[in-house]
């Protein structure tokens, strides 16, 4: 019985006494560190003024100035020089993100000389199609010589999150997500999460696309587990019909069941299925309040480990349930119909 309870809870670690638990808080503090949460991420072209204007009206957690595929070929320059200049009167609640092009492209240092010349600097830069190693180290090393000459990012790190859209990229991605981890420590920036595109991913495999996904789902869940093993968000593929919402709502569920932790949406009428979808239950937030609570009664009485609703508590299932009551202070209400 007692070892069926630590299989529930997932991948086991021995259970901590709470002297090791404020060890575990110091020891691996930048392993649980918390992430700006990006349930449903919007993008907006980056060559439309008119578009970018509006940012400040979207709910979604995060807003992406795209400069690579929602831009043409001949509106690369128009598009960076605007997203620059857009940067300096922006406001926003949403995270404001900047996806700039690729590094197997021709467009990328010109992207970042032109972005980080601005006086206002993006909260979180996106980067496609990172298939290797070698692409990954090109971007942390140029990145980090544009933030070290200009003396950006002294308060708060900049934020990364790459994209996986090929079948290189998922043979290569825990060694991609691996190097980007080790080459980013000690510098002013952080991998925070990852993105799965896949319509570039279905491309290059040749996959038949279906209204289900189906032929996606061992892509979708060989992602997630890898994201989740180094404590990264993962963000799930668009729904490209926007104006199907029921279809929208059916695929934010099982994405959610899947684990991904938000959603990608090309249409502002697509934001409040998608951030209700991935965002905890009123039966998961009152599980996650009183695990909290009852971990913090054990730790004043002076006890070691204990169970809560027939399970052993160990600290990676506490960790989940205070970012279940964050994403739970966003939540909405009332669920959208």
């Amino acid at each position: 019985m007692f070892q069926g309870n630590l299989i529930r809870i997932g991948v086991f670690k021995r259970l901590l006494s709470v002297t090791e638990a404020a060890k575990f808080n110091v020891t691996h503090r930048n392993q649980f560190h918390e992430f700006h949460p990006r349930r449903a991420v919007l993008y907006v072209p980056g060559s439309d003024e008119k578009k970018i204007s509006k940012i400040s009206t979207f709910k979604a957690d995060c807003v992406v100035i795209d400069c690579e595929d929602g831009v043409a070929q001949n509106k690369k320059h128009e598009a960076r020089t605007l997203i620059r200049r857009m940067l300096d009167s922006l406001t926003s609640s949403a995270e404001v993100a900047v996806r700039v092009n690729s590094p197997g492209s021709s467009h990328i240092e010109d992207d970042l000389n032109v972005i980080f010349s601005s006086g206002t600097m993006p909260q979180c830069l996106m980067i496609p199609k990172v298939d290797t190693v070698d692409q990954m180290k090109w971007v942390v090393n140029s990145l980090h010589g544009l933030i070290v000459a200009n003396k950006l990012y002294q308060d708060r790190p900049l934020s990364l999150v790459t994209f996986m859209e090929s079948a290189q990229g998922l043979f290569n991605m825990q060694s991609v997500l691996q190097s980007a981890i080790d080459l980013s420590a000690g510098k002013r920036m952080r991998l925070e999460g990852v993105v799965f595109g896949s319509d570039d991913f279905s491309a290059d495999v040749g996959i038949q696309r279906s209204d289900d996904a189906s032929e996606l789902i061992y892509a979708r869940q060989k992602f997630v587990v890898t994201c989740k093993s180094f404590r990264l968000q993962a963000i799930d593929m668009v729904y490209i019909n926007f104006k199907d919402l029921n279809g929208l709502r059916r695929q934010s569920a099982e994405g959610a069941k899947f684990g991904f932790t938000g959603k990608q949406v090309i249409h502002p009428s697509q934001i409040d299925i998608v951030q209700a979808a991935f965002s905890p239950s009123v039966e998961r937030l009152r599980w996650a309040r009183e695990l909290v609570a009852a971990f913090e009664g054990h730790q004043q009485s002076g006890k070691g480990a204990f169970t809560f609703r027939g399970e052993m508590i160990d600290m990676p299932l506490l960790l989940q349930a205070k970012n279940v009551l964050r994403l739970g202070d966003l939540r909405p209400s009332p669920h959208p119909k």
